[in-house]
């Protein structure tokens, strides 16, 4: 029994992930009803649409709201909004262009919509977090990837095929010596993502002799989380680290400022769970670095979704927002 009141239209919000699938069952203020996951890497597509498809089946059932869920909405990796397909990820177990609006709305007849995942966390934050209100924002996701959702004017900038708001590949003098996963040289990806602090994290060590706690961090165990616990202990390589990075987040972010003049810069994802050690320096350096229009009219602020729900609230409210 839920203790607090129920606001319907509800959706269902699925969160696509390499290795699991997150679904819950969600109202229209963000209260979760009921979630759960499934395996992603299964034999097939069809297999893994059928399980989504019984799993979902089986919440709503229980629930008693048959007939009353809004839609299903989908963050997933290269999704194209338009055509309702995943187009070439390369993380998923299956080839693409996988068709998977068609496949969950033949199998539950609910309208289904898709996303990019930095998509969904950016109409996530307008509906259910911080950006509440606002009509003109930015949200970076700071993960294994970087990436980024633009709203202007209340409405999330698509592009011809919802793939608008791919920031963390757009590239930066900083970074011109490390070349992306994407194949070409000086994406904000290299520095911000993961990989890219991790990266940071070896240049850092390599290039000076000084004491570090990540001294003793096995090379395979380096994570941005334990980069960030050293520099909260005072480790001085630590926080030169994301001070380093959260400088090259604001030099970007002058940048993303000048294509639709935002009134708040969200930060979210797991590396964005740094906080002021990222934010502090971000903000320095978006104030030297930015357009005059910019600069004082700029907030940069850390998400409000609860950590462990925040990309299946994201997917939750696509059905609500996109139509």
């Amino acid at each position: 029994m839920n203790s607090y009141q129920l606001y319907p239209p509800f959706t269902i919000g699925v969160d696509l992930g390499g290795t699991n699938t997150a679904y819950a069952l969600v109202d229209s203020v963000g209260h979760i009803l009921e979630k759960g996951s499934i395996p992603t890497r299964t034999k097939s597509v069809e297999e893994w649409a059928d399980s989504l498809a019984e799993n979902i089946s089986l919440i709503i059932d229980k629930q008693k709201l048959d007939g009353m869920v809004e839609g299903i909405g989908i963050g997933a990796p290269c999704a194209n909004a338009i055509t309702g397909c995943i187009e070439a990820a390369t993380n998923l177990p299956w080839p693409s262009p996988i068709p998977l609006v068609n496949m969950m709305e033949s199998r539950l007849g609910i309208r289904t919509v898709i996303s990019n995942d930095a998509n969904a966390a950016a109409i996530g934050e307008m509906t259910y977090g911080a950006a509440a209100g606002i009509m003109n924002f930015i949200v970076i996701t700071l993960g294994t990837s970087v990436g980024g959702g633009i709203v202007c004017d209340g409405h999330l900038l698509s592009g011809t095929r919802g793939f608008a708001g791919e920031l963390g590949h757009v590239t930066f003098p900083f970074a011109a010596d490390r070349k992306c996963s994407c194949g070409r040289m000086g994406c904000l990806h290299t520095i911000a993502s993961a990989d890219g602090i991790r990266e940071t994290t070896r240049r850092f060590l390599s290039e000076s002799e000084r004491p570090s706690i990540l001294r003793d961090i096995p090379k395979g165990e380096m994570t941005p989380k334990k980069v960030e616990q050293a520099a909260k202990k005072g480790d001085r390589i630590a926080q030169e680290i994301y001070r380093f990075t959260g400088e090259c987040l604001g030099k970007a972010a002058a940048e993303f400022a000048a294509i639709s003049d935002p009134e708040a810069i969200f930060l979210f994802g797991g590396v964005a769970k740094a906080g002021e050690l990222l934010l502090a320096p971000m903000r320095e350096a978006f104030m030297e670095s930015a357009l005059f229009l910019y600069k004082d009219r700029v907030r940069f602020l850390p998400s409000k979704l609860d950590d462990a729900d925040a990309a299946i609230l994201g997917a939750a409210s696509l059905p609500l927002n996109m139509k």
